[in-house]
């Protein structure tokens, strides 16, 4: 076994390998950007080395700072995570030529299975089955639109060195094709510098499953099951389950000898994972992932296995164990994402000012996170905050399990999709395993229902409550700091000569008007308070737990100036408290202008000063967390100024594109 290993990467995955090699004795070094500096799995580490600015091809891209740092740290082997340089074979090349292990299969693999056109006339060779489609190596608009004729639509282009929905777009329609090949070719080029394509036929409701493999050094090549990972957005999965429902033993050989084979085609060393895209009773093979998967938890659940500490002693020359071990239960994984459903899944950014992560338990709920409350979600990196994993003794306790975890999670200072998996989690097409890749499109209606203004008494009380409190607190202090700490002025009772003390507050919810809340403080502590929907006596207590006409209720509260977030039930109402004397805001942006959405790297300019443009039309493409976003004209007019250049680094709100009315 290896005496210290270093892990390129960051965030979870760089802390659930520091985990398994501290239980193995091995020491971690741990290597971060400007933007990662004090991050979680740096202070894990026991050492960390600085490689570069924020931007990933400055630093976690970087093959040489990643392998000076091993160098000049000792450590003799390389654990890449997944993502970044973990499926990069000149990586691999670099490690071997260094004398350092490099802990994942070798170059001619990653080489083999990293091009998805190369692996499926390899594993079309090998006899596995494959989804009809272009692989070749031309790579003309031209013949891509005719191999797309061909395979007749909707088709779906894939970048060829790819994975995790990077470079991928489903085309409809013909007229659609050149600019879904050229944002492809785009994306491709930016996360993976190889901006290749395929075309495959696009399976309207297929599953995506997908099929563990290990082997050895010694030509040994196991399957370890498989995992369901058919609930997905933007071609990013968010649940993962395993076994997969449904799943029949006979079919599940099946799988498992195409697995194999595939792995053992190339020469496969290592963890991997062979994806098939199911529909009926056929499978067809997409790609091998020559690294560990994200949803690599679930598999350990119901194996009792660890992966990391397999890829570990493989990678240091040991042989697979000479059983395979047997199904136990069922596990389900959800990611939680920064980022907002209700506007495309666009990332979100911003600071974790409250997280509350449902308390783990051994073998039966984990959380996988990389980050802290008080961190910052950026936009240089993944948007992933952590993965919730549950194990159940069949899918059902699994599924309720997951659902009582996710309620029990609580998020505040940016958007997540928090919710999402809540409404995933309990609505019955989930219970019921109907499972495909359309999941959360059909069911958008009931996973994402549109925002309305809560008229729960509860909420409005813990925000009037959490005011108070507050003034409560600020005056006590300046009292005490007076010269005069029994002034009556310095008191927060609201009394008056003739007649009830009260305070009026003003709170608002989204976009609707805002709403008048009375409050009366009462003789033997709390509030009676006069809400939308009646009066109620109201306490709030630490824990903060609040007391509403004798009925006691645990809830969340966090505020940040004005705005306050009231969890309740594990969902989080925010409320913006007014000051009616305050001045009024500046006025917003209005329809005359784009801004940009998220913070982000601009890739094109499509518009220039004085063109004339249809409303919907593409003005910009912006890059944040490794997807591209397309920013189109809100209005029919004239571009009267752009603001942006390619290449450059702009903010969230950052006014981009102006007109001038047609």
């Amino acid at each position: 076994m290896f005496r210290k290993i270093l892990i390129a990467n960051r965030g979870e995955i760089a802390c659930r390998v520091i985990a398994t090699a501290r239980r193995l004795g091995v020491a971690t070094v741990a290597v971060y950007s400007e933007a990662d500096a004090g991050a979680r799995h740096a202070q894990l580490a026991d050492e960390a080395w600085p490689i570069g600015p924020a931007p990933a091809r400055q630093s976690y891209l970087d093959i040489s700072r990643i392998l000076d740092a091993a160098r000049r740290s000792g450590a003799e082997a390389i654990h890449p995570g997944y993502g970044f340089l973990s499926e990069n074979a000149e990586f691999a090349a670099a490690c071997a030529a260094a004398g350092i292990t490099f802990i994942g299969p070798p170059e001619g693999a990653i080489r083999a299975m990293g091009s998805k056109a190369e692996s499926k006339a390899l594993m079309e060779r090998a006899g596995v089955p494959l989804v009809p489609g272009y692989h070749g190596a031309e790579q003309d608009p031209a013949v891509l639109a005719a191999a797309a004729g061909r395979i007749g639509f909707p088709v779906l282009i894939k970048a060829s060195a790819g994975g995790g929905g990077k470079g991928m777009r489903v085309v409809e329609r013909a007229e659609d094709l050149a600019a879904a090949i050229e944002g492809a070719r785009r994306e491709a080029r930016a996360s993976f510098g190889d901006d290749r394509l395929l075309i495959e036929k696009y399976l309207t409701q297929p599953r995506h499953i997908e099929i563990q493999v290990f082997a050895d050094t010694q030509g040994q090549t196991i399957s370890l099951f498989e995992r369901d990972c058919s609930i997905q957005r933007r071609h990013q999965k968010v649940i993962e389950e395993a076994p997969a429902p449904g799943m029949d033993p006979a079919r599940r050989a099946a799988m498992g000898e195409a697995a194999v084979a595939a792995a053992r085609a190339v020469g496969y060393v290592g963890a991997g994972t062979v994806e098939f895209i199911a529909e009926g009773d056929a499978f067809f093979f997409m790609e091998m992932n020559t690294r560990l998967q994200v949803e690599h938890p679930v598999t350990e659940m119901v194996t009792g296995l660890d992966l990391v500490e397999w890829q570990l002693r493989i990678a240091a020359g040991e042989p697979l164990p000479n059983t395979t071990p047997a199904l136990r239960g069922h596990a389900i994984e959800a990611r939680l994402y920064a980022e907002d459903p209700a506007r495309n899944f666009m990332p979100a950014t911003g600071t974790l000012l409250h997280l509350r992560q449902p308390a783990e338990v051994p073998g039966q709920l984990r959380v996988d996170t990389g980050v802290r409350q008080g961190d910052r979600i950026t936009p240089h990196y993944d948007p992933m905050i952590a993965k919730l994993i549950v194990w159940g003794e069949d899918r059902p306790a699994a599924v309720q399990r997951l659902a009582a975890a996710l309620d029990a999670y609580e998020v505040v200072g940016l958007r997540t999709n928090l919710g999402l998996l809540r409404g995933i989690a309990t609505h019955p097409a989930f219970a019921a395993a109907e499972l495909d890749t359309g999941f959360i499109a059909r069911h958008a209606a009931a996973l994402m229902p549109a925002t309305v203004p809560s008229d729960d008494p509860a909420i409005w009380a813990a925000a009037a409550l959490a005011v108070l409190r507050d003034q409560q607190f600020t005056g006590a202090a300046a009292a005490a700091g007076s010269g005069d700490p029994w002034s009556p002025w310095a008191m927060q009772d609201a009394w008056r000569l003739n007649g009830d003390g009260y305070q009026d507050l003003y709170f608002r919810q989204g976009e609707a008007a805002p709403v008048r809340l009375r409050s009366h403080p009462l003789p033997e502590g709390g509030y009676r308070l006069d809400l939308p929907g009646g009066t109620v006596r109201a306490r709030l207590e630490e824990g903060p737990v609040l007391h509403l006409d004798g009925v006691t209720r645990r809830i969340g509260l966090v505020r940040r100036g004005a705005e306050i977030a009231v969890i309740l039930g594990g969902t989080n109402h925010l409320l913006l408290h007014e000051d009616p004397l305050a001045p009024p805001l500046a006025e917003a942006a209005g329809s005359d202008r784009v801004t940009a959405p998220v913070p982000g790297r601009v890739t094109r300019v499509l518009v220039q000063p004085g063109e004339t443009v249809s409303r919907n039309a593409p003005l910009l493409v912006i890059e944040a967390m490794k997807t591209e976003f397309t920013l189109r004209a809100p209005m029919d007019g004239v571009v009267a100024v752009v603001r942006a250049k390619p290449d450059e680094m702009v903010e969230e709100g950052a006014e981009l594109v102006s007109f001038a009315p047609a």
